[in-house]
């Protein structure tokens, strides 16, 4: 199922602020070299993610699943002064690329971290003010609930892809991955420790916050 009018993104891009210029070349090199492109979350979610991190001026800072560094860079532009964001990836080829580009940008605000994020997480022994979930669809319900008596009360958890490509929607989810998404906003939305909406911005952002 095709979520995004073409002619809307391409709008919407033209009348989004530039990516700054690491940003931009994440982006081109990413959508030309890598086999899984499309997991990149691109110039107008990127800057709402970067729009939001600005708003919350969050201190800490955790992300889950850095791909090629593109929402780190983004998430971490809005950290007040003295704030930290920490990422964590489970693949060292996609680990390897974002610590170029964070170096690249002069990001000494962000700290890399390689391998698997259920082991990492409870080794930080941090508090955080926003968290970012990006990575394996099976364990969103496990990160989740791993990271939310972490987050501070009023804090923030950023889901994506929780339209899955439009899977979701379907009369019949049969993907494993659909349906673990389908599961984990069904958790979300029955969690009373919070509130959430539901944004489709590109393949849905569910944006939560601890009450």
């Amino acid at each position: 199922m095709e979520l995004v009018n073409h002619i809307a993104e391409a709008y919407a891009q033209k009348n989004t602020s530039q990516l700054d210029t690491v940003l931009q070349e994440i982006e081109v090199y990413t959508m030309a070299n890598h086999p899984q492109a499309h997991m990149l979350s691109g110039h107008v979610q990127g800057m709402v993610l970067q729009m939001l991190s600005g708003m919350l001026q969050p201190e800490r800072i955790l992300e889950i699943g850095t791909f090629t560094g593109f929402s780190a860079l983004c998430l971490a532009k809005g950290l007040r002064p003295g704030g930290q964001l920490h990422t964590i990836e489970l693949r060292e080829d996609d680990a390897k690329t974002a610590a170029g580009y964070f170096k690249k940008a002069g990001a000494e605000n962000i700290t890399l971290h390689i391998g698997d994020a259920l082991q990492i997480i409870p080794a930080l022994n941090e508090k955080w003010d926003l968290i970012f979930i990006d990575a394996d669809k099976v364990n969103y319900i496990n990160y989740y609930e791993l990271t939310l008596p972490l987050l501070k009360k009023g804090g923030y958890i950023i889901a994506d892809n929780v339209l899955f490509h439009g899977q979701v929607l379907e009369k019949e989810i049969t993907g494993k991955n659909a349906k673990a998404i389908h599961t984990f906003n069904e958790h979300v939305g029955k969690d009373e420790r919070t509130t959430q909406v539901m944004l489709t911005v590109r393949d849905g952002l569910l944006i939560i916050k601890k009450l």
